[in-house]
């Protein structure tokens, strides 16, 4: 318990960044409304096929016809914000965002729960995970 005293007391501002940055991980696993909402391939394939769920793919133009879900919807996160109006007739049905891996379709969620979209999940892992998964894509 001394050597433990003593370290902190040495180390101060090593263990403040630790549980600063040990706080912010816990917050983001257990209480971001994105992670909460996080779902993979396979359950974002039942809440299309049973919940009229609509695919939103935040992936660039040129990225999304490489290859991207059957009847996605490609709204490019850099005008995201601007063009996010196109989902309002879907406002009360399960959205789905897509990106590569998943991070950048966290943003779109973020923003999509705060213009009240309340039904609003991220694919974990992205279209690497669907194709992972090994569900069918479309290319153009």
């Amino acid at each position: 318990m001394e050597q433990l005293a003593e370290f902190i007391s040495n180390h101060a501002l090593l263990v403040i960044t630790f549980v600063a940055l040990s706080g912010a991980l816990i917050w983001n696993i257990f209480f971001d409304p994105v992670n909460k909402a996080a779902v993979d391939a396979l359950q974002s394939t039942a809440l299309i096929n049973h919940n009229d769920g609509i695919m939103v793919d935040v992936r660039s133009i040129a990225e999304f016809n490489k290859g991207h879900v059957v009847n996605a919807i490609n709204i490019p996160l850099n005008g995201f914000a601007k063009q996010m109006q196109q989902l309002e007739k879907y406002k009360d049905k399960p959205i789905i965002v897509a990106c590569r891996s998943g991070s950048r379709s966290a943003m779109a969620c973020k923003m999509l729960m705060k213009a009240g979209f309340r039904d609003v999940h991220n694919l974990r892992g992205g279209m690497m995970a669907w194709q992972s998964a090994g569900l069918p894509i479309k290319r153009k």
